[in-house]
């Protein structure tokens, strides 16, 4: 009787814990999805009265309300201490965001097939980070792109030690198997381009369908400016994003820009306006970003120099400080011409680029015009004596406008001669230093990039009947399918499925029209007859380069960069933007709690936090 007794005391005991486990999880939820820090006020005031942080402000506010399971907890602590420890909080954070992450990389397991994207490196919370992203097809044939979290990125980390720590990452803590990785990008600032290009190579070695591809949510060329090795180069992007940043900060700032560019276009109201909508977009992402910002660097650095030099309370001290030194950046002639050269060797690249985020017949037909492109940059190349000097003469031009000296960057003229600072040796200097490799980088980026792996596998376009429709049905898509032979369902079966695939379409209906897009040819009600092609369309719809169709898809993106806009770096923590980001992801509180409790089996570990 004593025996059983005590069985239901434990039992109760447990509800109990259980009860209490589920309201912290259910708080730090909430306090995740609204974007809440921790950390509302220190844990203690200067003077010495106790000040509860965000958290145990809430705990404090559910007990108030009637949650008794919280009372009874917390009936015993002294008013000036904190219900939860930063060690406890950290527990139950870890689990919450191990937990939301799971639905993700259960969806992912199921689909079998993924790639990886990783976006910029950031700061979080006094330390740099990757955020990663996965793509897969979900059971409603719908390409998604979902958040997965942060890595902790060491910036003086080699290529080769940084791609073990994705890797280890990938499959030992979140469980993917990367033999099913068909796709990998990443978009990184100047500083990291080189590293993460090794990274892109160390995982091919090892996996080499895992095809490294560019971004369909970034356009070529700012991906090919940001890996030129060229300190310039580096320099001047990071003054283009400084500027942007700097007039989308007030809306005071934009009207300032906007009436600049009034006033330099009078005469073409039209061009105005589409300059002014151009600049309250994200510019600094677009195919002609550099045409743009050298067709407006006069104005740009007028209107920076008005809000450095106004003497009315109209402005800050903060921002006219900001804007001298902006001012003062973009009118070396270093930048000038950095950003001439860029805008005329990447000239050759922007149409191309620009169809890699056109539709799947774009993408389709621009792999083919790939080999035109290299023939006009080795052209370039080839004569890069000519084109240069029409390109200094632009820049030469441009900056005697703006009253800049045409000059040899300061770190040069403190280590040459007075005789090393005539026009022809600046020219001289900017050529070998500026253009050449600039072209000669263009050239083997996109060799790198776009591998035989990578044309074949955009070669397997042609297996959505738009594009089949456009070669008049003369495809041959076995040719290029091999390196997916392995992912096939029933490889010896490929080409007759293909020969009736093609007969589908070529013989249809008279109203009967092509699917256009991969995701039109996944949702066909006969797919299932066709499995190797599904396989095929699904896999290649994975790739990173092909553009996500519908934007509901691909959230994560946008609400990783709202995070990052609406936090202050010493709040924001990897697992609270986890689960503000995947804000509409299932959040199973039951789950946590059992999770918590396996971690924490140890009696007294679990009852730690309950005491």
């Amino acid at each position: 009787m004593q025996q059983e007794e005590e069985s239901m005391l434990v039992s109760q005991e447990e509800r109990e814990n259980r009860e209490y486990l589920r309201s912290l999880f259910e708080i730090l939820t909430v306090m995740g999805k609204q974007n809440i820090p921790l950390d509302g006020h220190g844990a203690e005031a200067t003077d010495g009265v106790f000040t509860p942080d965000n958290f145990q402000a809430l705990l404090e506010f559910r007990m108030n309300a009637g949650d008794e399971v919280l009372r009874k907890q917390f009936e015993m602590t002294a008013v000036n201490l904190e219900y939860c420890s930063k060690v406890e909080q950290k527990q139950l954070l870890d689990v919450c965001e191990s937990c939301i992450r799971e639905e993700t990389l259960r969806e992912v397991r199921d689909s079998r097939f993924f790639s990886i994207v990783t976006e910029e490196e950031i700061d979080i919370a006094g330390e740099e980070h990757f955020p990663v992203f996965v793509r897969f097809v979900d059971d409603s044939k719908n390409l998604k792109e979902e958040f997965l979290g942060f890595l902790p990125c060491n910036t003086v980390a080699d290529g080769k030690t940084l791609a073990v720590q994705l890797h280890t990452a990938i499959t030992e803590k979140w469980g993917l198997n990367m033999e099913y990785c068909r796709g990998q990008t990443y978009v990184s600032s100047s500083r990291m381009a080189a590293k993460m290009k090794v990274v892109a190579a160390s995982l091919l070695e090892k996996y080499p369908q895992a095809t490294y591809t560019p971004y369909a949510a970034c356009a070529l060329n700012t991906l090919l400016a940001k890996s030129v090795p060229v300190t310039g180069i580096a320099f001047v992007l990071e003054i283009m994003e400084q500027i942007a940043m700097f007039f989308s900060h007030l809306p005071q700032l934009q009207t300032e820009l906007d009436n600049a560019i009034s006033l330099c276009f009078q005469s073409n109201e039209e061009k105005a306006t589409e300059l002014k909508k151009i600049f309250r977009s994200q510019w600094v992402e677009r195919h002609d970003t550099f045409e743009i910002m050298v067709e407006l660097l006069e104005t740009l650095i007028t209107s920076l120099d008005e809000i450095a030099n106004c003497t009315t309370v109209r402005w800050s001290s903060r921002i006219k400080s900001q804007a001298n030194m902006l001012s003062t950046m973009m009118t070396e002639f270093e930048s000038v011409i950095s950003l001439v050269v860029l805008k005329n060797a990447l000239s050759f690249t922007r149409a191309f680029g620009k169809n890699l985020q056109g539709q799947t017949s774009d993408v389709f037909f621009a792999a083919s015009s790939l080999m035109a492109v290299l023939h006009s940059l080795n052209e370039v190349l080839e004569n890069i004596e000519v084109y240069h000097e029409f390109w200094f003469e632009e820049a030469t031009n441009l900056a005697s406008g703006m009253g800049i000296q045409v000059k040899l960057p300061g770190r040069c003229c403190r280590n040459q001669k007075d005789n090393m600072k005539s026009k022809l040796a600046v020219e001289a200097y900017y050529k070998e230093e500026l253009s050449l490799p600039i072209v000669e980088h263009i050239i083997q980026e996109l060799k790198d990039i776009f591998s035989e792996n990578h044309l074949k596998a955009l070669k397997c376009l042609s297996l959505v009947p738009s594009v089949m429709g456009q070669l008049k049905f003369n495809t041959s898509e076995e040719n290029h399918a091999d390196m997916y032979k392995h992912d096939l369902p029933n490889p010896d079966t490929l080409s007759a499925e293909l020969h009736c695939w093609r007969i589908k379409w070529k013989h249809r209906g008279k109203d009967v029209e092509l699917p256009s897009t991969i995701y039109d040819a996944l949702r066909l009600s006969d797919i299932k007859y066709f499995p190797n092609v599904f396989t095929l369309l699904k896999v290649l719809c994975i790739l990173p380069i092909i553009k996500v169709e519908d934007n509901k898809y691909e959230t994560g993106r946008k609400r990783l960069k709202a995070y990052l806009r609406d936090t202050p770096r010493e709040q924001r923590s990897s697992s609270l933007a986890l689960l503000n980001i995947n804000y509409d992801s299932k959040h199973d509180l039951d789950l946590m709690v059992d999770t918590y409790t396996k971690l924490y089996s140890d009696k007294d570990q679990v009852q730690e936090i309950v005491l």
